[in-house]
């Protein structure tokens, strides 16, 4: 491995920016939505995130996707992926914030893609991740993840701590645990990622795409390598989750000290349909409606994780 990582350091170095150029001819102008002011583009600096994903039943996650046109990534074998990010943004236009993402590694399309294709052909396959539970540290963050892009986003306690031997993150809410994850830090890859990724999400009864890229050098552990422990709590808003029969091992973990992150502020939604008489359509627009800006965290979690 330590005779390939120059070789593909280069390599993946080459690799044109994922960042449309839409967004880059937009750099410096300015725009209020929602009473949110950005300078464009909406982006994010010197920000560590961390990452891991655990095999899950397959048809579980199947019946978490909402639609029809959304499908879980398979593994060989027919195993789903659940997909947890943590991203400590340090610099934004709304301030600092912890963010919390658990999610469904899915495709978009009339049907499912077949194994391994998704990662290699994403934007064919429309690969991404459905988002289930999305808590952050603060409420201006709320507002314009929710009001803008129709992300789960909730306020919750948050905390994200680095040591020389691990990464690890827990979220409360309203005194319960929602979930702590722990990655063993990876070996020094550091693989410098330029690369794009779809959220899926639901909002006022619609599928909502958003679309994020980022930048950074990733220290990447893969299979046996790969080291995680991922407890979900009883809050309400993981319930979904425990009915996913989670691995308890992860088939790769990530750390990045630092990245540099856009949100494109161009996106898309449509009906959310079933084949039934009702559907499940998410938060309304009164969940944002009374929001405002302040950039306060509540406390660091206290429940204890043992």
């Amino acid at each position: 491995m330590s005779v390939l990582l120059p070789a593909a350091r280069t390599l993946m170095s080459l690799a044109p920016s994922a960042v449309p150029r839409r967004q880059r001819r937009l750099a410096g102008r300015r725009a209020a939505v929602d009473g949110i002011p950005f300078t464009m583009p909406v982006n994010s600096e010197r920000t560590p995130a961390l990452m891991a994903a655990f095999p899950v039943d397959g048809d579980a996650a199947a019946r978490l996707l909402p639609g029809g046109e959304l499908h879980p990534v398979r593994l060989p074998g027919g195993r789903g992926l659940l997909v947890v990010t943590v991203v400590n943004y340090e610099v934004t236009d709304i301030g600092k914030y912890v963010e919390y993402s658990l999610a469904v590694a899915c495709t978009f399309g009339p049907r499912p893609a077949p194994p391994l294709l998704p990662g290699l052909l994403r934007g064919h396959y429309g690969t991404g991740q459905f988002v289930v539970d999305l808590p952050v540290s603060s409420e201006v963050s709320v507002k314009g993840g929710k009001g803008i892009w129709g992300m789960p986003k909730h306020q919750a306690n948050l905390d994200f701590t680095i040591t020389s031997s691990s990464v690890s993150s827990q979220y409360d809410v309203d005194g319960q645990l929602g979930a702590y994850v722990e990655i063993e830090r990876p070996p020094a890859t550091a693989l410098p990622l330029d690369v794009g990724a779809a959220n899926y999400c639901v909002f006022r009864g619609m599928v909502m795409r958003s679309n994020i890229y980022f930048q950074g050098a990733a220290d990447i552990a893969l299979g046996r390598r790969a080291r995680a422990t991922l407890r979900l709590g009883d809050a309400p808003q993981v319930a979904a989750l425990r009915g996913l029969d989670i691995a308890p091992d992860p088939v790769f973990t990530a750390f990045l000290p630092t990245t540099r992150g856009v949100l494109d502020d161009h996106l898309e939604c449509w009906f959310l349909t079933s084949a039934g008489e009702r559907t499940e359509p998410g938060d309304g627009l009164d969940s944002v409606v009374g929001l405002g800006r302040s950039e306060e965290w509540l406390d660091p979690p206290k429940v204890l994780v043992g």
